[in-house]
């Protein structure tokens, strides 16, 4: 009988799960679920691949790199403390499932369905059966254990809540590396080998970073800013959520009934509240892609030409406007909503402004600088994670390509009066 299984990780190189050992046996059961496997078929960056052509990577593969992380941070800190071995099941289960109840497109869901991905995931792991029993089988308290490494109150000095839900966490650490390869950019490399090597515990219990590691994590969080700017914000990919949002809202507006549509799919555009695990395991691209495809060859305007938009990449335009005031940003939008009534366009569906705010560096005290002799927060520790504590907004208008020219004109007026 075969005990290892061994993942070829282009980020982490090979992945050994040997399922002699009781902790990875638990990761291979729950890696054969149907629940995880189906996020084989829900994509890590979305719509990005539609910028970044390499962005095709799954949450599957983010997931299984996550684990890697947990367990190379689990092993270097039970070296510094062994008893906190009793705590491995739940951090590996933790790592493992944290991305378990994404909607289709990943965070894009959350936009067009509302949808809250750490709530499923907690959900799936406390209740779901084929999940939940698995995970009792190695302690009957490790789902409930796990669930509340999910929930967003903050837990200082809580060990395990850093390394699962932080502003540093193995997830962050996983996917920075891995967005970066994926997209084709070079900003720059986490140096998690420096991480996990600085990483200690602080007298109070919880994690703590040595001196020597504070740079690795300066580094860390640059890449992180950098990141957001230029691929998680990207202006494609808020055009994109757009598209798809205002597919789902002219649906609701009146065109059930004039559709094909999976009744899985209806419960989530219209009972999402009241979702079943069933309804939820079945949606995923796959499930969203296909009905995107049908409603833009069989469905009535405007959603046909929603769906081509995005389809067929022939997308909206948008361009920044964070430079105007709100009443010049008002003014804006009743010009381009005219100019594309003129085109005969619903401007409730093919213009408007998207705001978008890019939330710095959150220091919630989960990581601390130890010196061996005093305790300080990271920010006090460094002025450039100070720097990178604050935030960002933008504004971007969007329209479509036929008044592209009216606007930039309007746009430029504006700018220089």
């Amino acid at each position: 009988m075969v005990n290892t299984r061994v993942f070829h990780d282009p980020i982490h190189k090979e992945i050994i799960i040997n399922s002699s050992k009781d902790d990875e046996l638990m990761i291979m059961e729950l890696i054969e679920t149907e629940a995880f496997q189906r996020l084989r078929r829900i994509k890590q960056l979305g719509p990005a691949s539609l910028i970044f052509h390499g962005a095709e990577s799954s949450r599957f593969t983010h997931s299984i790199g996550v684990f890697c992380v947990a367990r190379q941070i689990f092993n270097k800190l039970v070296e510094i403390d062994p008893d906190f071995e009793k705590n491995r099941f739940i951090v590996y289960g933790a790592a493992l499932l944290h991305d378990l109840g994404h909607g289709p497109l990943s965070h894009t869901s959350e936009e067009i369905f509302d949808h809250n991905h750490e709530k499923w995931s907690k959900s799936l792991i406390k209740d779901y059966s084929p999940i939940n029993s698995i995970l009792k089988k190695f302690g009957n308290e490790i789902p409930k254990n796990i669930a509340e490494l999910f929930s967003s109150k903050n837990l200082i000095s809580h060990p395990m809540k850093t390394l699962i839900s932080s502003e540093i966490d193995c997830d962050r650490l996983d996917y920075l590396l891995r967005d970066s390869y994926n997209t084709g950019t070079k900003y720059g490399l986490v140096d998690l080998e420096r991480i996990i090597s600085a990483l200690t515990f602080a007298p109070d219990g919880g994690i703590a970073i040595k001196p020597k590691g504070v740079i690795a994590i300066e580094h860390f969080l640059v890449l992180r800013n950098i990141m957001y700017r230029t691929i998680y914000n990207h202006r494609i990919n808020e055009i994109s959520s757009w598209i798809l949002e205002n597919i789902i809202k002219s649906i609701k507006n009146g065109l059930q009934d004039k559709i094909c549509i999976d009744q899985s799919l209806f419960n989530w555009i219209f009972s999402y509240k009241d979702l079943s695990f069933d309804d939820f395991l079945a949606n995923d691209d796959v499930m969203l892609g296909y009905h995107l495809m049908q409603w833009k060859r069989q469905a009535p305007e405007p959603l046909s030409t929603l769906c081509k938009m995005f389809i067929d990449r022939q997308l909206l335009k948008a361009t920044n406007i964070n430079f105007l005031t709100n009443i010049q940003k008002l003014e804006l939008l009743a010009f381009t909503k005219k100019k594309c009534e003129e085109s005969n366009l619903n401007s409730n569906l093919f213009c408007g402004i998207k705001e978008k705010k890019f939330r710095g560096f959150e220091s919630n005290n989960s990581l601390k600088v130890w010196d061996g002799n005093y305790l300080i927060n990271l920010d006090k520790a460094s002025s450039l994670v100070k720097t990178l504590m604050k935030g960002e907004d933008s504004s971007l208008i969007i329209y479509p390509e036929e008044i592209k020219d009216d606007i930039k004109k309007r746009i430029l007026q504006m700018k220089n009066n």
